[in-house]
């Protein structure tokens, strides 16, 4: 509720005087039936307003958030929404940009197969009625309706590679995605999205940002996905006691909403500027609980405990509980945002252990590792539980502090990391989810394992250590055509790492054969030799001198980065942290062996 006090509507200075005379007579014309005079609210003043002459009635009044809504709808209702999208096209028939029923169906099935499992935005058995009783007449549908069926399409082909469209659709998947994002983007606009208070407005919205990431700068993202959270906060979907007013069904909703969208943010900003992170401590929405979309009945006013076993909110409940500890994790808040390391909860013992140790017991061993949704959930879960303990490592030492084992021990969560992402990569159960598996490439356990066996090139596990990072790159860039997949500055890192490994290899009279990263970062510097098992010592005399820092985007820097099919989405997920890994992987030498800092590239 909105408090105005003393509102003399035609005194000098006032907010509602700023407004034309036309404006102020329709909006207290249409809307003073809407104001509710408080318990506590003055008698009428019946005075005299000395400067204006005229006869004013003073007021305190409680004005409710629907009128104050309903007055903006008024006042504004001409104005252009168009600086995000562009300008409505008012001549486009957006039923004619539906796809055809028996592709309608499809791509429902496709979005609830590849899509729906990892964000649970949007409630099968309700939304399924719903679009089954709009195929009668698509002209009719209301524009919320439509923004999300057109988001489901876009989502839906997003999950496609290009052969799997032309099969099934008879277009490519970048003319199937075109027009599909651009009937959600005036839908969108029909329905005023910068100003809505609907979910399922605000879902669409979601969904047309997850849909278009491929193609857009990781930084325009996340200006786009600011303007969704702050949407959300409007609608106070981050705060637990509004959504407890809510129904069961729509509470949870609003739950699982408010939570892909943070988790997304957060990913966007590793990808871009990490301090603009929103996995923080200063919101209170309750996470989504482990429940199928059954268990959720529109008649319900109590929300059912969560399952014990695997459902089909697996993975959003398993990502959620990683979220909920990192947001008040003291090495989380450090890097994105110290002012709240404050407020950090003290967890007693070893937190990411124990959180480990919690989630494969609660989650991970209870999955079926033949089924996809299980498979994806475990080994992407154990990635995320890898990175953060390798974060946690760097928080808590100081590269002076590293002892041997704390080195080695390091090294033990790089590969782990890799490991996990390689097995994504690799099977066939994961095909489905494999636009989401492209969006995290493990670049941050490469750069480690690089650093690393520069200057421990014969450490005991050296040799799975090459083998975990050849693989994993080796699998991630199997499918890449449009660029090289390694930078010359990542190519000369691994050959200067592997020129160091040989060497010492050569010393103890071992002959160890070039695996695939070596190989590729030979061709990238297109060496005039083939590797025949021993590294010549005749590289390149400029293999030592560091890179310029002002390296364009068109250089081949972000391959390595990416693993996907597009530039726009070439981030390693390093971002957030960039400060921390100067400071506790890039020491002393290592700016002049031919790393730059890590801030020298945003997405880095």
């Amino acid at each position: 509720m909105l408090v105005l006090k003393s509102l003399w509507w035609g005194k000098r200075g006032t907010w509602l005087s700023r407004l034309s005379q036309y404006t102020r007579l329709r909006i207290i014309g249409r809307f003073s039936t809407q104001w509710c005079q408080s318990q506590d609210a003055e008698e009428a003043d019946s005075d005299d307003d000395s400067e204006d002459g005229n006869d004013l009635t003073h007021y305190q009044f409680t004005l409710g958030g629907n009128a104050v809504n309903k007055m903006f709808d008024e006042a504004y209702k001409n104005s252009d929404e168009g600086f995000i999208f562009g300008s409505r096209k008012a001549n486009v028939d957006l039923s004619t940009l539906h796809p055809d029923q028996v592709q309608m169906f499809k791509l429902w099935q496709i979005y609830l197969d590849n899509v729906d499992p990892l964000l649970k935005v949007t409630h099968t058995p309700t939304l399924q009625a719903r679009i089954i009783g709009a195929l009668s007449d698509l002209t009719r549908i209301s524009s919320e309706l439509e923004a999300l069926l057109f988001s489901v399409y876009s989502v839906a082909i997003l999950s496609l590679d290009d052969e799997e469209c032309r099969t099934s659709f008879g277009s490519p998947r970048k003319e199937l995605l075109r027009g599909y994002q651009f009937g959600c983007q005036q839908a969108l606009l029909n329905c005023n999205v910068l100003r809505t208070g609907d979910r399922e407005c605000l879902t669409a919205l979601f969904l047309y940002l997850v849909s278009v990431r491929y193609e857009t700068d990781p930084r325009s993202s996340s200006s786009m996905l600011g303007v969704a959270i702050r949407i959300a906060q409007r609608m106070s979907i981050h705060d637990e006691k509004a959504n407890a007013r809510c129904s069961a069904l729509e509470g949870e909703m609003r739950r699982r909403l408010w939570w892909s969208l943070i988790m997304f943010d957060n990913r966007i900003g590793e990808m871009s500027d990490h301090k603009t992170s929103m996995l923080i401590p200063t919101w209170d929405c309750s996470k989504p609980r482990n429940l199928t979309d059954n268990d959720l009945q529109p008649e319900m006013k109590d929300l059912p405990a969560a399952q014990a076993g695997p459902t089909e909110a697996l993975f959003i409940a398993a990502r959620s509980e990683l979220g909920e500890f990192l947001r008040h994790s003291a090495f989380h808040l450090d890097f994105v945002n110290p002012s709240l390391k404050a407020v950090a909860r003290d967890t007693k013992g070893d937190g990411m252990t124990d959180l480990e140790r919690r989630i494969e017991d609660k989650y991970l061993r209870l999955c079926n590792p033949d089924n996809p949704l299980h498979y994806l959930t475990i080994w992407t879960i154990r990635g995320f539980l890898a990175k953060h303990h390798l974060l946690e490592k760097y928080s808590n030492f100081s590269p002076a502090q590293h002892s041997e084992a704390q080195r080695n021990s390091a090294s033990s969560c790089a590969m782990r990391i890799l490991e996990s992402d390689t097995k994504l990569m690799k099977s066939p159960l994961t095909k489905r989810y494999r636009w989401h598996i492209h969006m995290y490439f493990p670049f941050p356990a490469h750069l480690h394992l690089i650093q690393d066996l520069k200057k421990r090139p014969m450490q005991e596990h050296a040799h799975e250590m090459w083998k975990a990072m050849s693989e994993n790159a080796e699998i991630r860039f199997e499918d890449m055509h449009r660029f090289h997949p390694l930078s010359e500055i990542v190519s000369r890192n691994i050959l200067q790492a592997w020129e160091a490994y040989q060497t010492a290899s050569g010393g103890h009279g071992e002959t160890v054969s070039a695996p695939w990263i070596v190989q590729s970062a030979r061709t990238n510097f297109n060496y005039p030799y083939n590797d025949t098992g021993n590294c010549s010592t005749a590289q390149p005399n400029d293999l030592e001198v560091a890179p310029s820092l002002s390296i364009s985007t068109e250089h081949s820097i972000p391959n390595l980065l990416s693993g996907m099919e597009g530039f726009g989405s070439a981030a390693s997920g390093f971002g957030g942290y960039s400060d921390i890994f100067e400071q506790a992987v890039l020491e002393g030498d290592a700016y002049q062996s031919g790393w730059p800092t890590m801030s020298f590239y945003p997405m880095w």
